[in-house]
């Protein structure tokens, strides 16, 4: 919807008439949508195929989500757009009457100091590397193993109680919280508690898990164990590989996929931003010590905002045909920065309500999409851009040239 708005209103200030407006900002803004939803929906089935448990219910969200949004946007809302116009017949529309996160016309030079943002980010790297080789990662039962408890108590949970109740017993790292549920009554006191394996050849053993148990109903007498539920280490091993092996795999669909749409300048700028982003979420990880998971993953290959500006440089490539790549590219970041900003802050909103309220077994998750959503919009803009304009472009898509673009540039989604 934001793509839709923002075109109708860049096109109030050309277009001949409000209808025409509408008009061209559905047919305009469709290629970005399209190629911004199918690389999404391409990473949410490799989640399927290779996740497992809260990583596929994830994906089934995920791409039950792209599905309906692009319905609505596409025919549900503008249909209601439609009738709103029909009925009112105004002069214009979208005016800007509200406030604006960037002023309406911008012309900054994103590429002025490209050799400090591309330094910026190597040491960012060279940083999240070094904190990774040092420190490394703070593995969740899904990758070390471990076992998982599941309690109902109809008292309400108390974490300071269940962890005074384990505290002296050896366990190492054990993580307790809550489980909320609007489905839960009030004496449907839910917790969740995970214990890490001690050893990585030897699982959390019959004896440890009953003993827990024991000393959990000491502390609270009605409570009840309603799921236990073990990851050995073998299986914990597989799983790294599994989910090395998504990220590879996502990585070089989108790489493909933006080479059949557009160049493959334009697929080695976006593979490289998005390795940006998992490098920088992965060294965010490694330095503060946040739990990482399988979940981590699934939000780690999410982090892909980068077509949306591709697309705006394409259109212009094409429509300024004399003018500098450089001056191209700062154009399209311009006529696309409104759209980027308000994307990432509706997005933002929405993951901030998640951390405050979500709980503790998805905090480590959204901190990962938030992380994500500030580094992806800062590499879509300042690294996949400048490694385009590096690396140069094919200028006219009408005639072949032997030295940029392939046989598979362009083809329709």
């Amino acid at each position: 919807n934001v793509l839709v708005f923002e075109r109708i209103r860049e096109e109030m200030k050309s277009a001949k008439g409000a209808a025409r407006a509408i008009e061209l900002g559905y047919e305009k803004a469709m290629s970005a949508i399209v190629d911004a939803n199918i690389t999404t929906f391409m990473t949410a089935l490799i989640l399927y195929v290779m996740g497992s448990g809260p990583v596929r219910g994830f994906a089934i969200t995920l791409g039950l989500g792209i599905v309906t949004s692009v319905f609505t946007a596409l025919f549900v809302t503008r249909l209601i757009t439609v009738m709103w116009f029909e009925r009112k017949r105004p002069k214009t529309v979208l005016a800007g009457r509200g406030f604006r996160l960037v002023p309406e016309i911008t012309s900054w030079d994103f590429f002025s100091r490209w050799k400090l943002w591309l330094g910026i980010s190597g040491v960012m790297i060279l940083v999240a590397f070094g904190s990774f080789a040092v420190q490394g990662l703070n593995f969740g039962i899904d990758f070390k193993g471990g076992t998982t408890i599941r309690t109902l108590s109809a008292e309400p949970v108390d974490i300071g109680a269940y962890r005074a109740a384990t505290n002296d017993m050896g366990l190492g790292d054990v993580s307790i919280t809550e489980v909320f549920d609007p489905t839960f009554g009030p004496e449907e006191n839910v917790a969740m508690l995970r214990i890490q394996a001690q050893d990585e050849t030897e699982s959390v053993t019959p004896e440890t898990i009953a003993a827990v148990e024991a000393a959990l109903q000491q502390a609270v007498p009605d409570i009840q164990f309603t799921s236990v539920e073990s990851v050995g280490p073998k299986v914990s091993g597989e799983l790294i590989k599994t989910a090395v092996l998504a990220v590879a795999l996502a990585i070089g669909a989108v790489l493909v996929y933006i080479w059949m749409r557009f160049e493959w300048q334009f697929a080695v700028g976006a593979v490289i931003a998005l390795v940006h982003d998992v490098a920088l979420t992965i060294g965010v990880f490694s330095e503060l010590q946040i739990q990482f998971d399988l979940a981590i993953i699934a939000a780690l290959l999410t982090l892909n905002d980068t077509v949306v500006v591709f697309d705006r440089v394409r259109e212009n490539l094409r429509k300024y045909k004399q003018r500098p790549l450089r001056e191209v590219l700062n154009l399209s970041i311009n006529e696309t920065l409104s759209r980027t900003m308000v994307t990432s802050l509706t997005t933002l909103l929405a993951l901030l309500a998640l951390y405050v309220l979500g709980g503790d077994v998805i905090r480590g998750f959204v901190f990962a999409m938030i992380w994500g959503v500030i580094v992806g919009t800062y590499s879509s803009i300042f690294v996949a851009s400048t490694v385009l304009m590096w690396l140069g472009i094919k200028r006219d898509w009408s005639k072949p040239d032997a030295n940029a673009g392939t046989q598979f540039a362009n083809i329709d989604a």
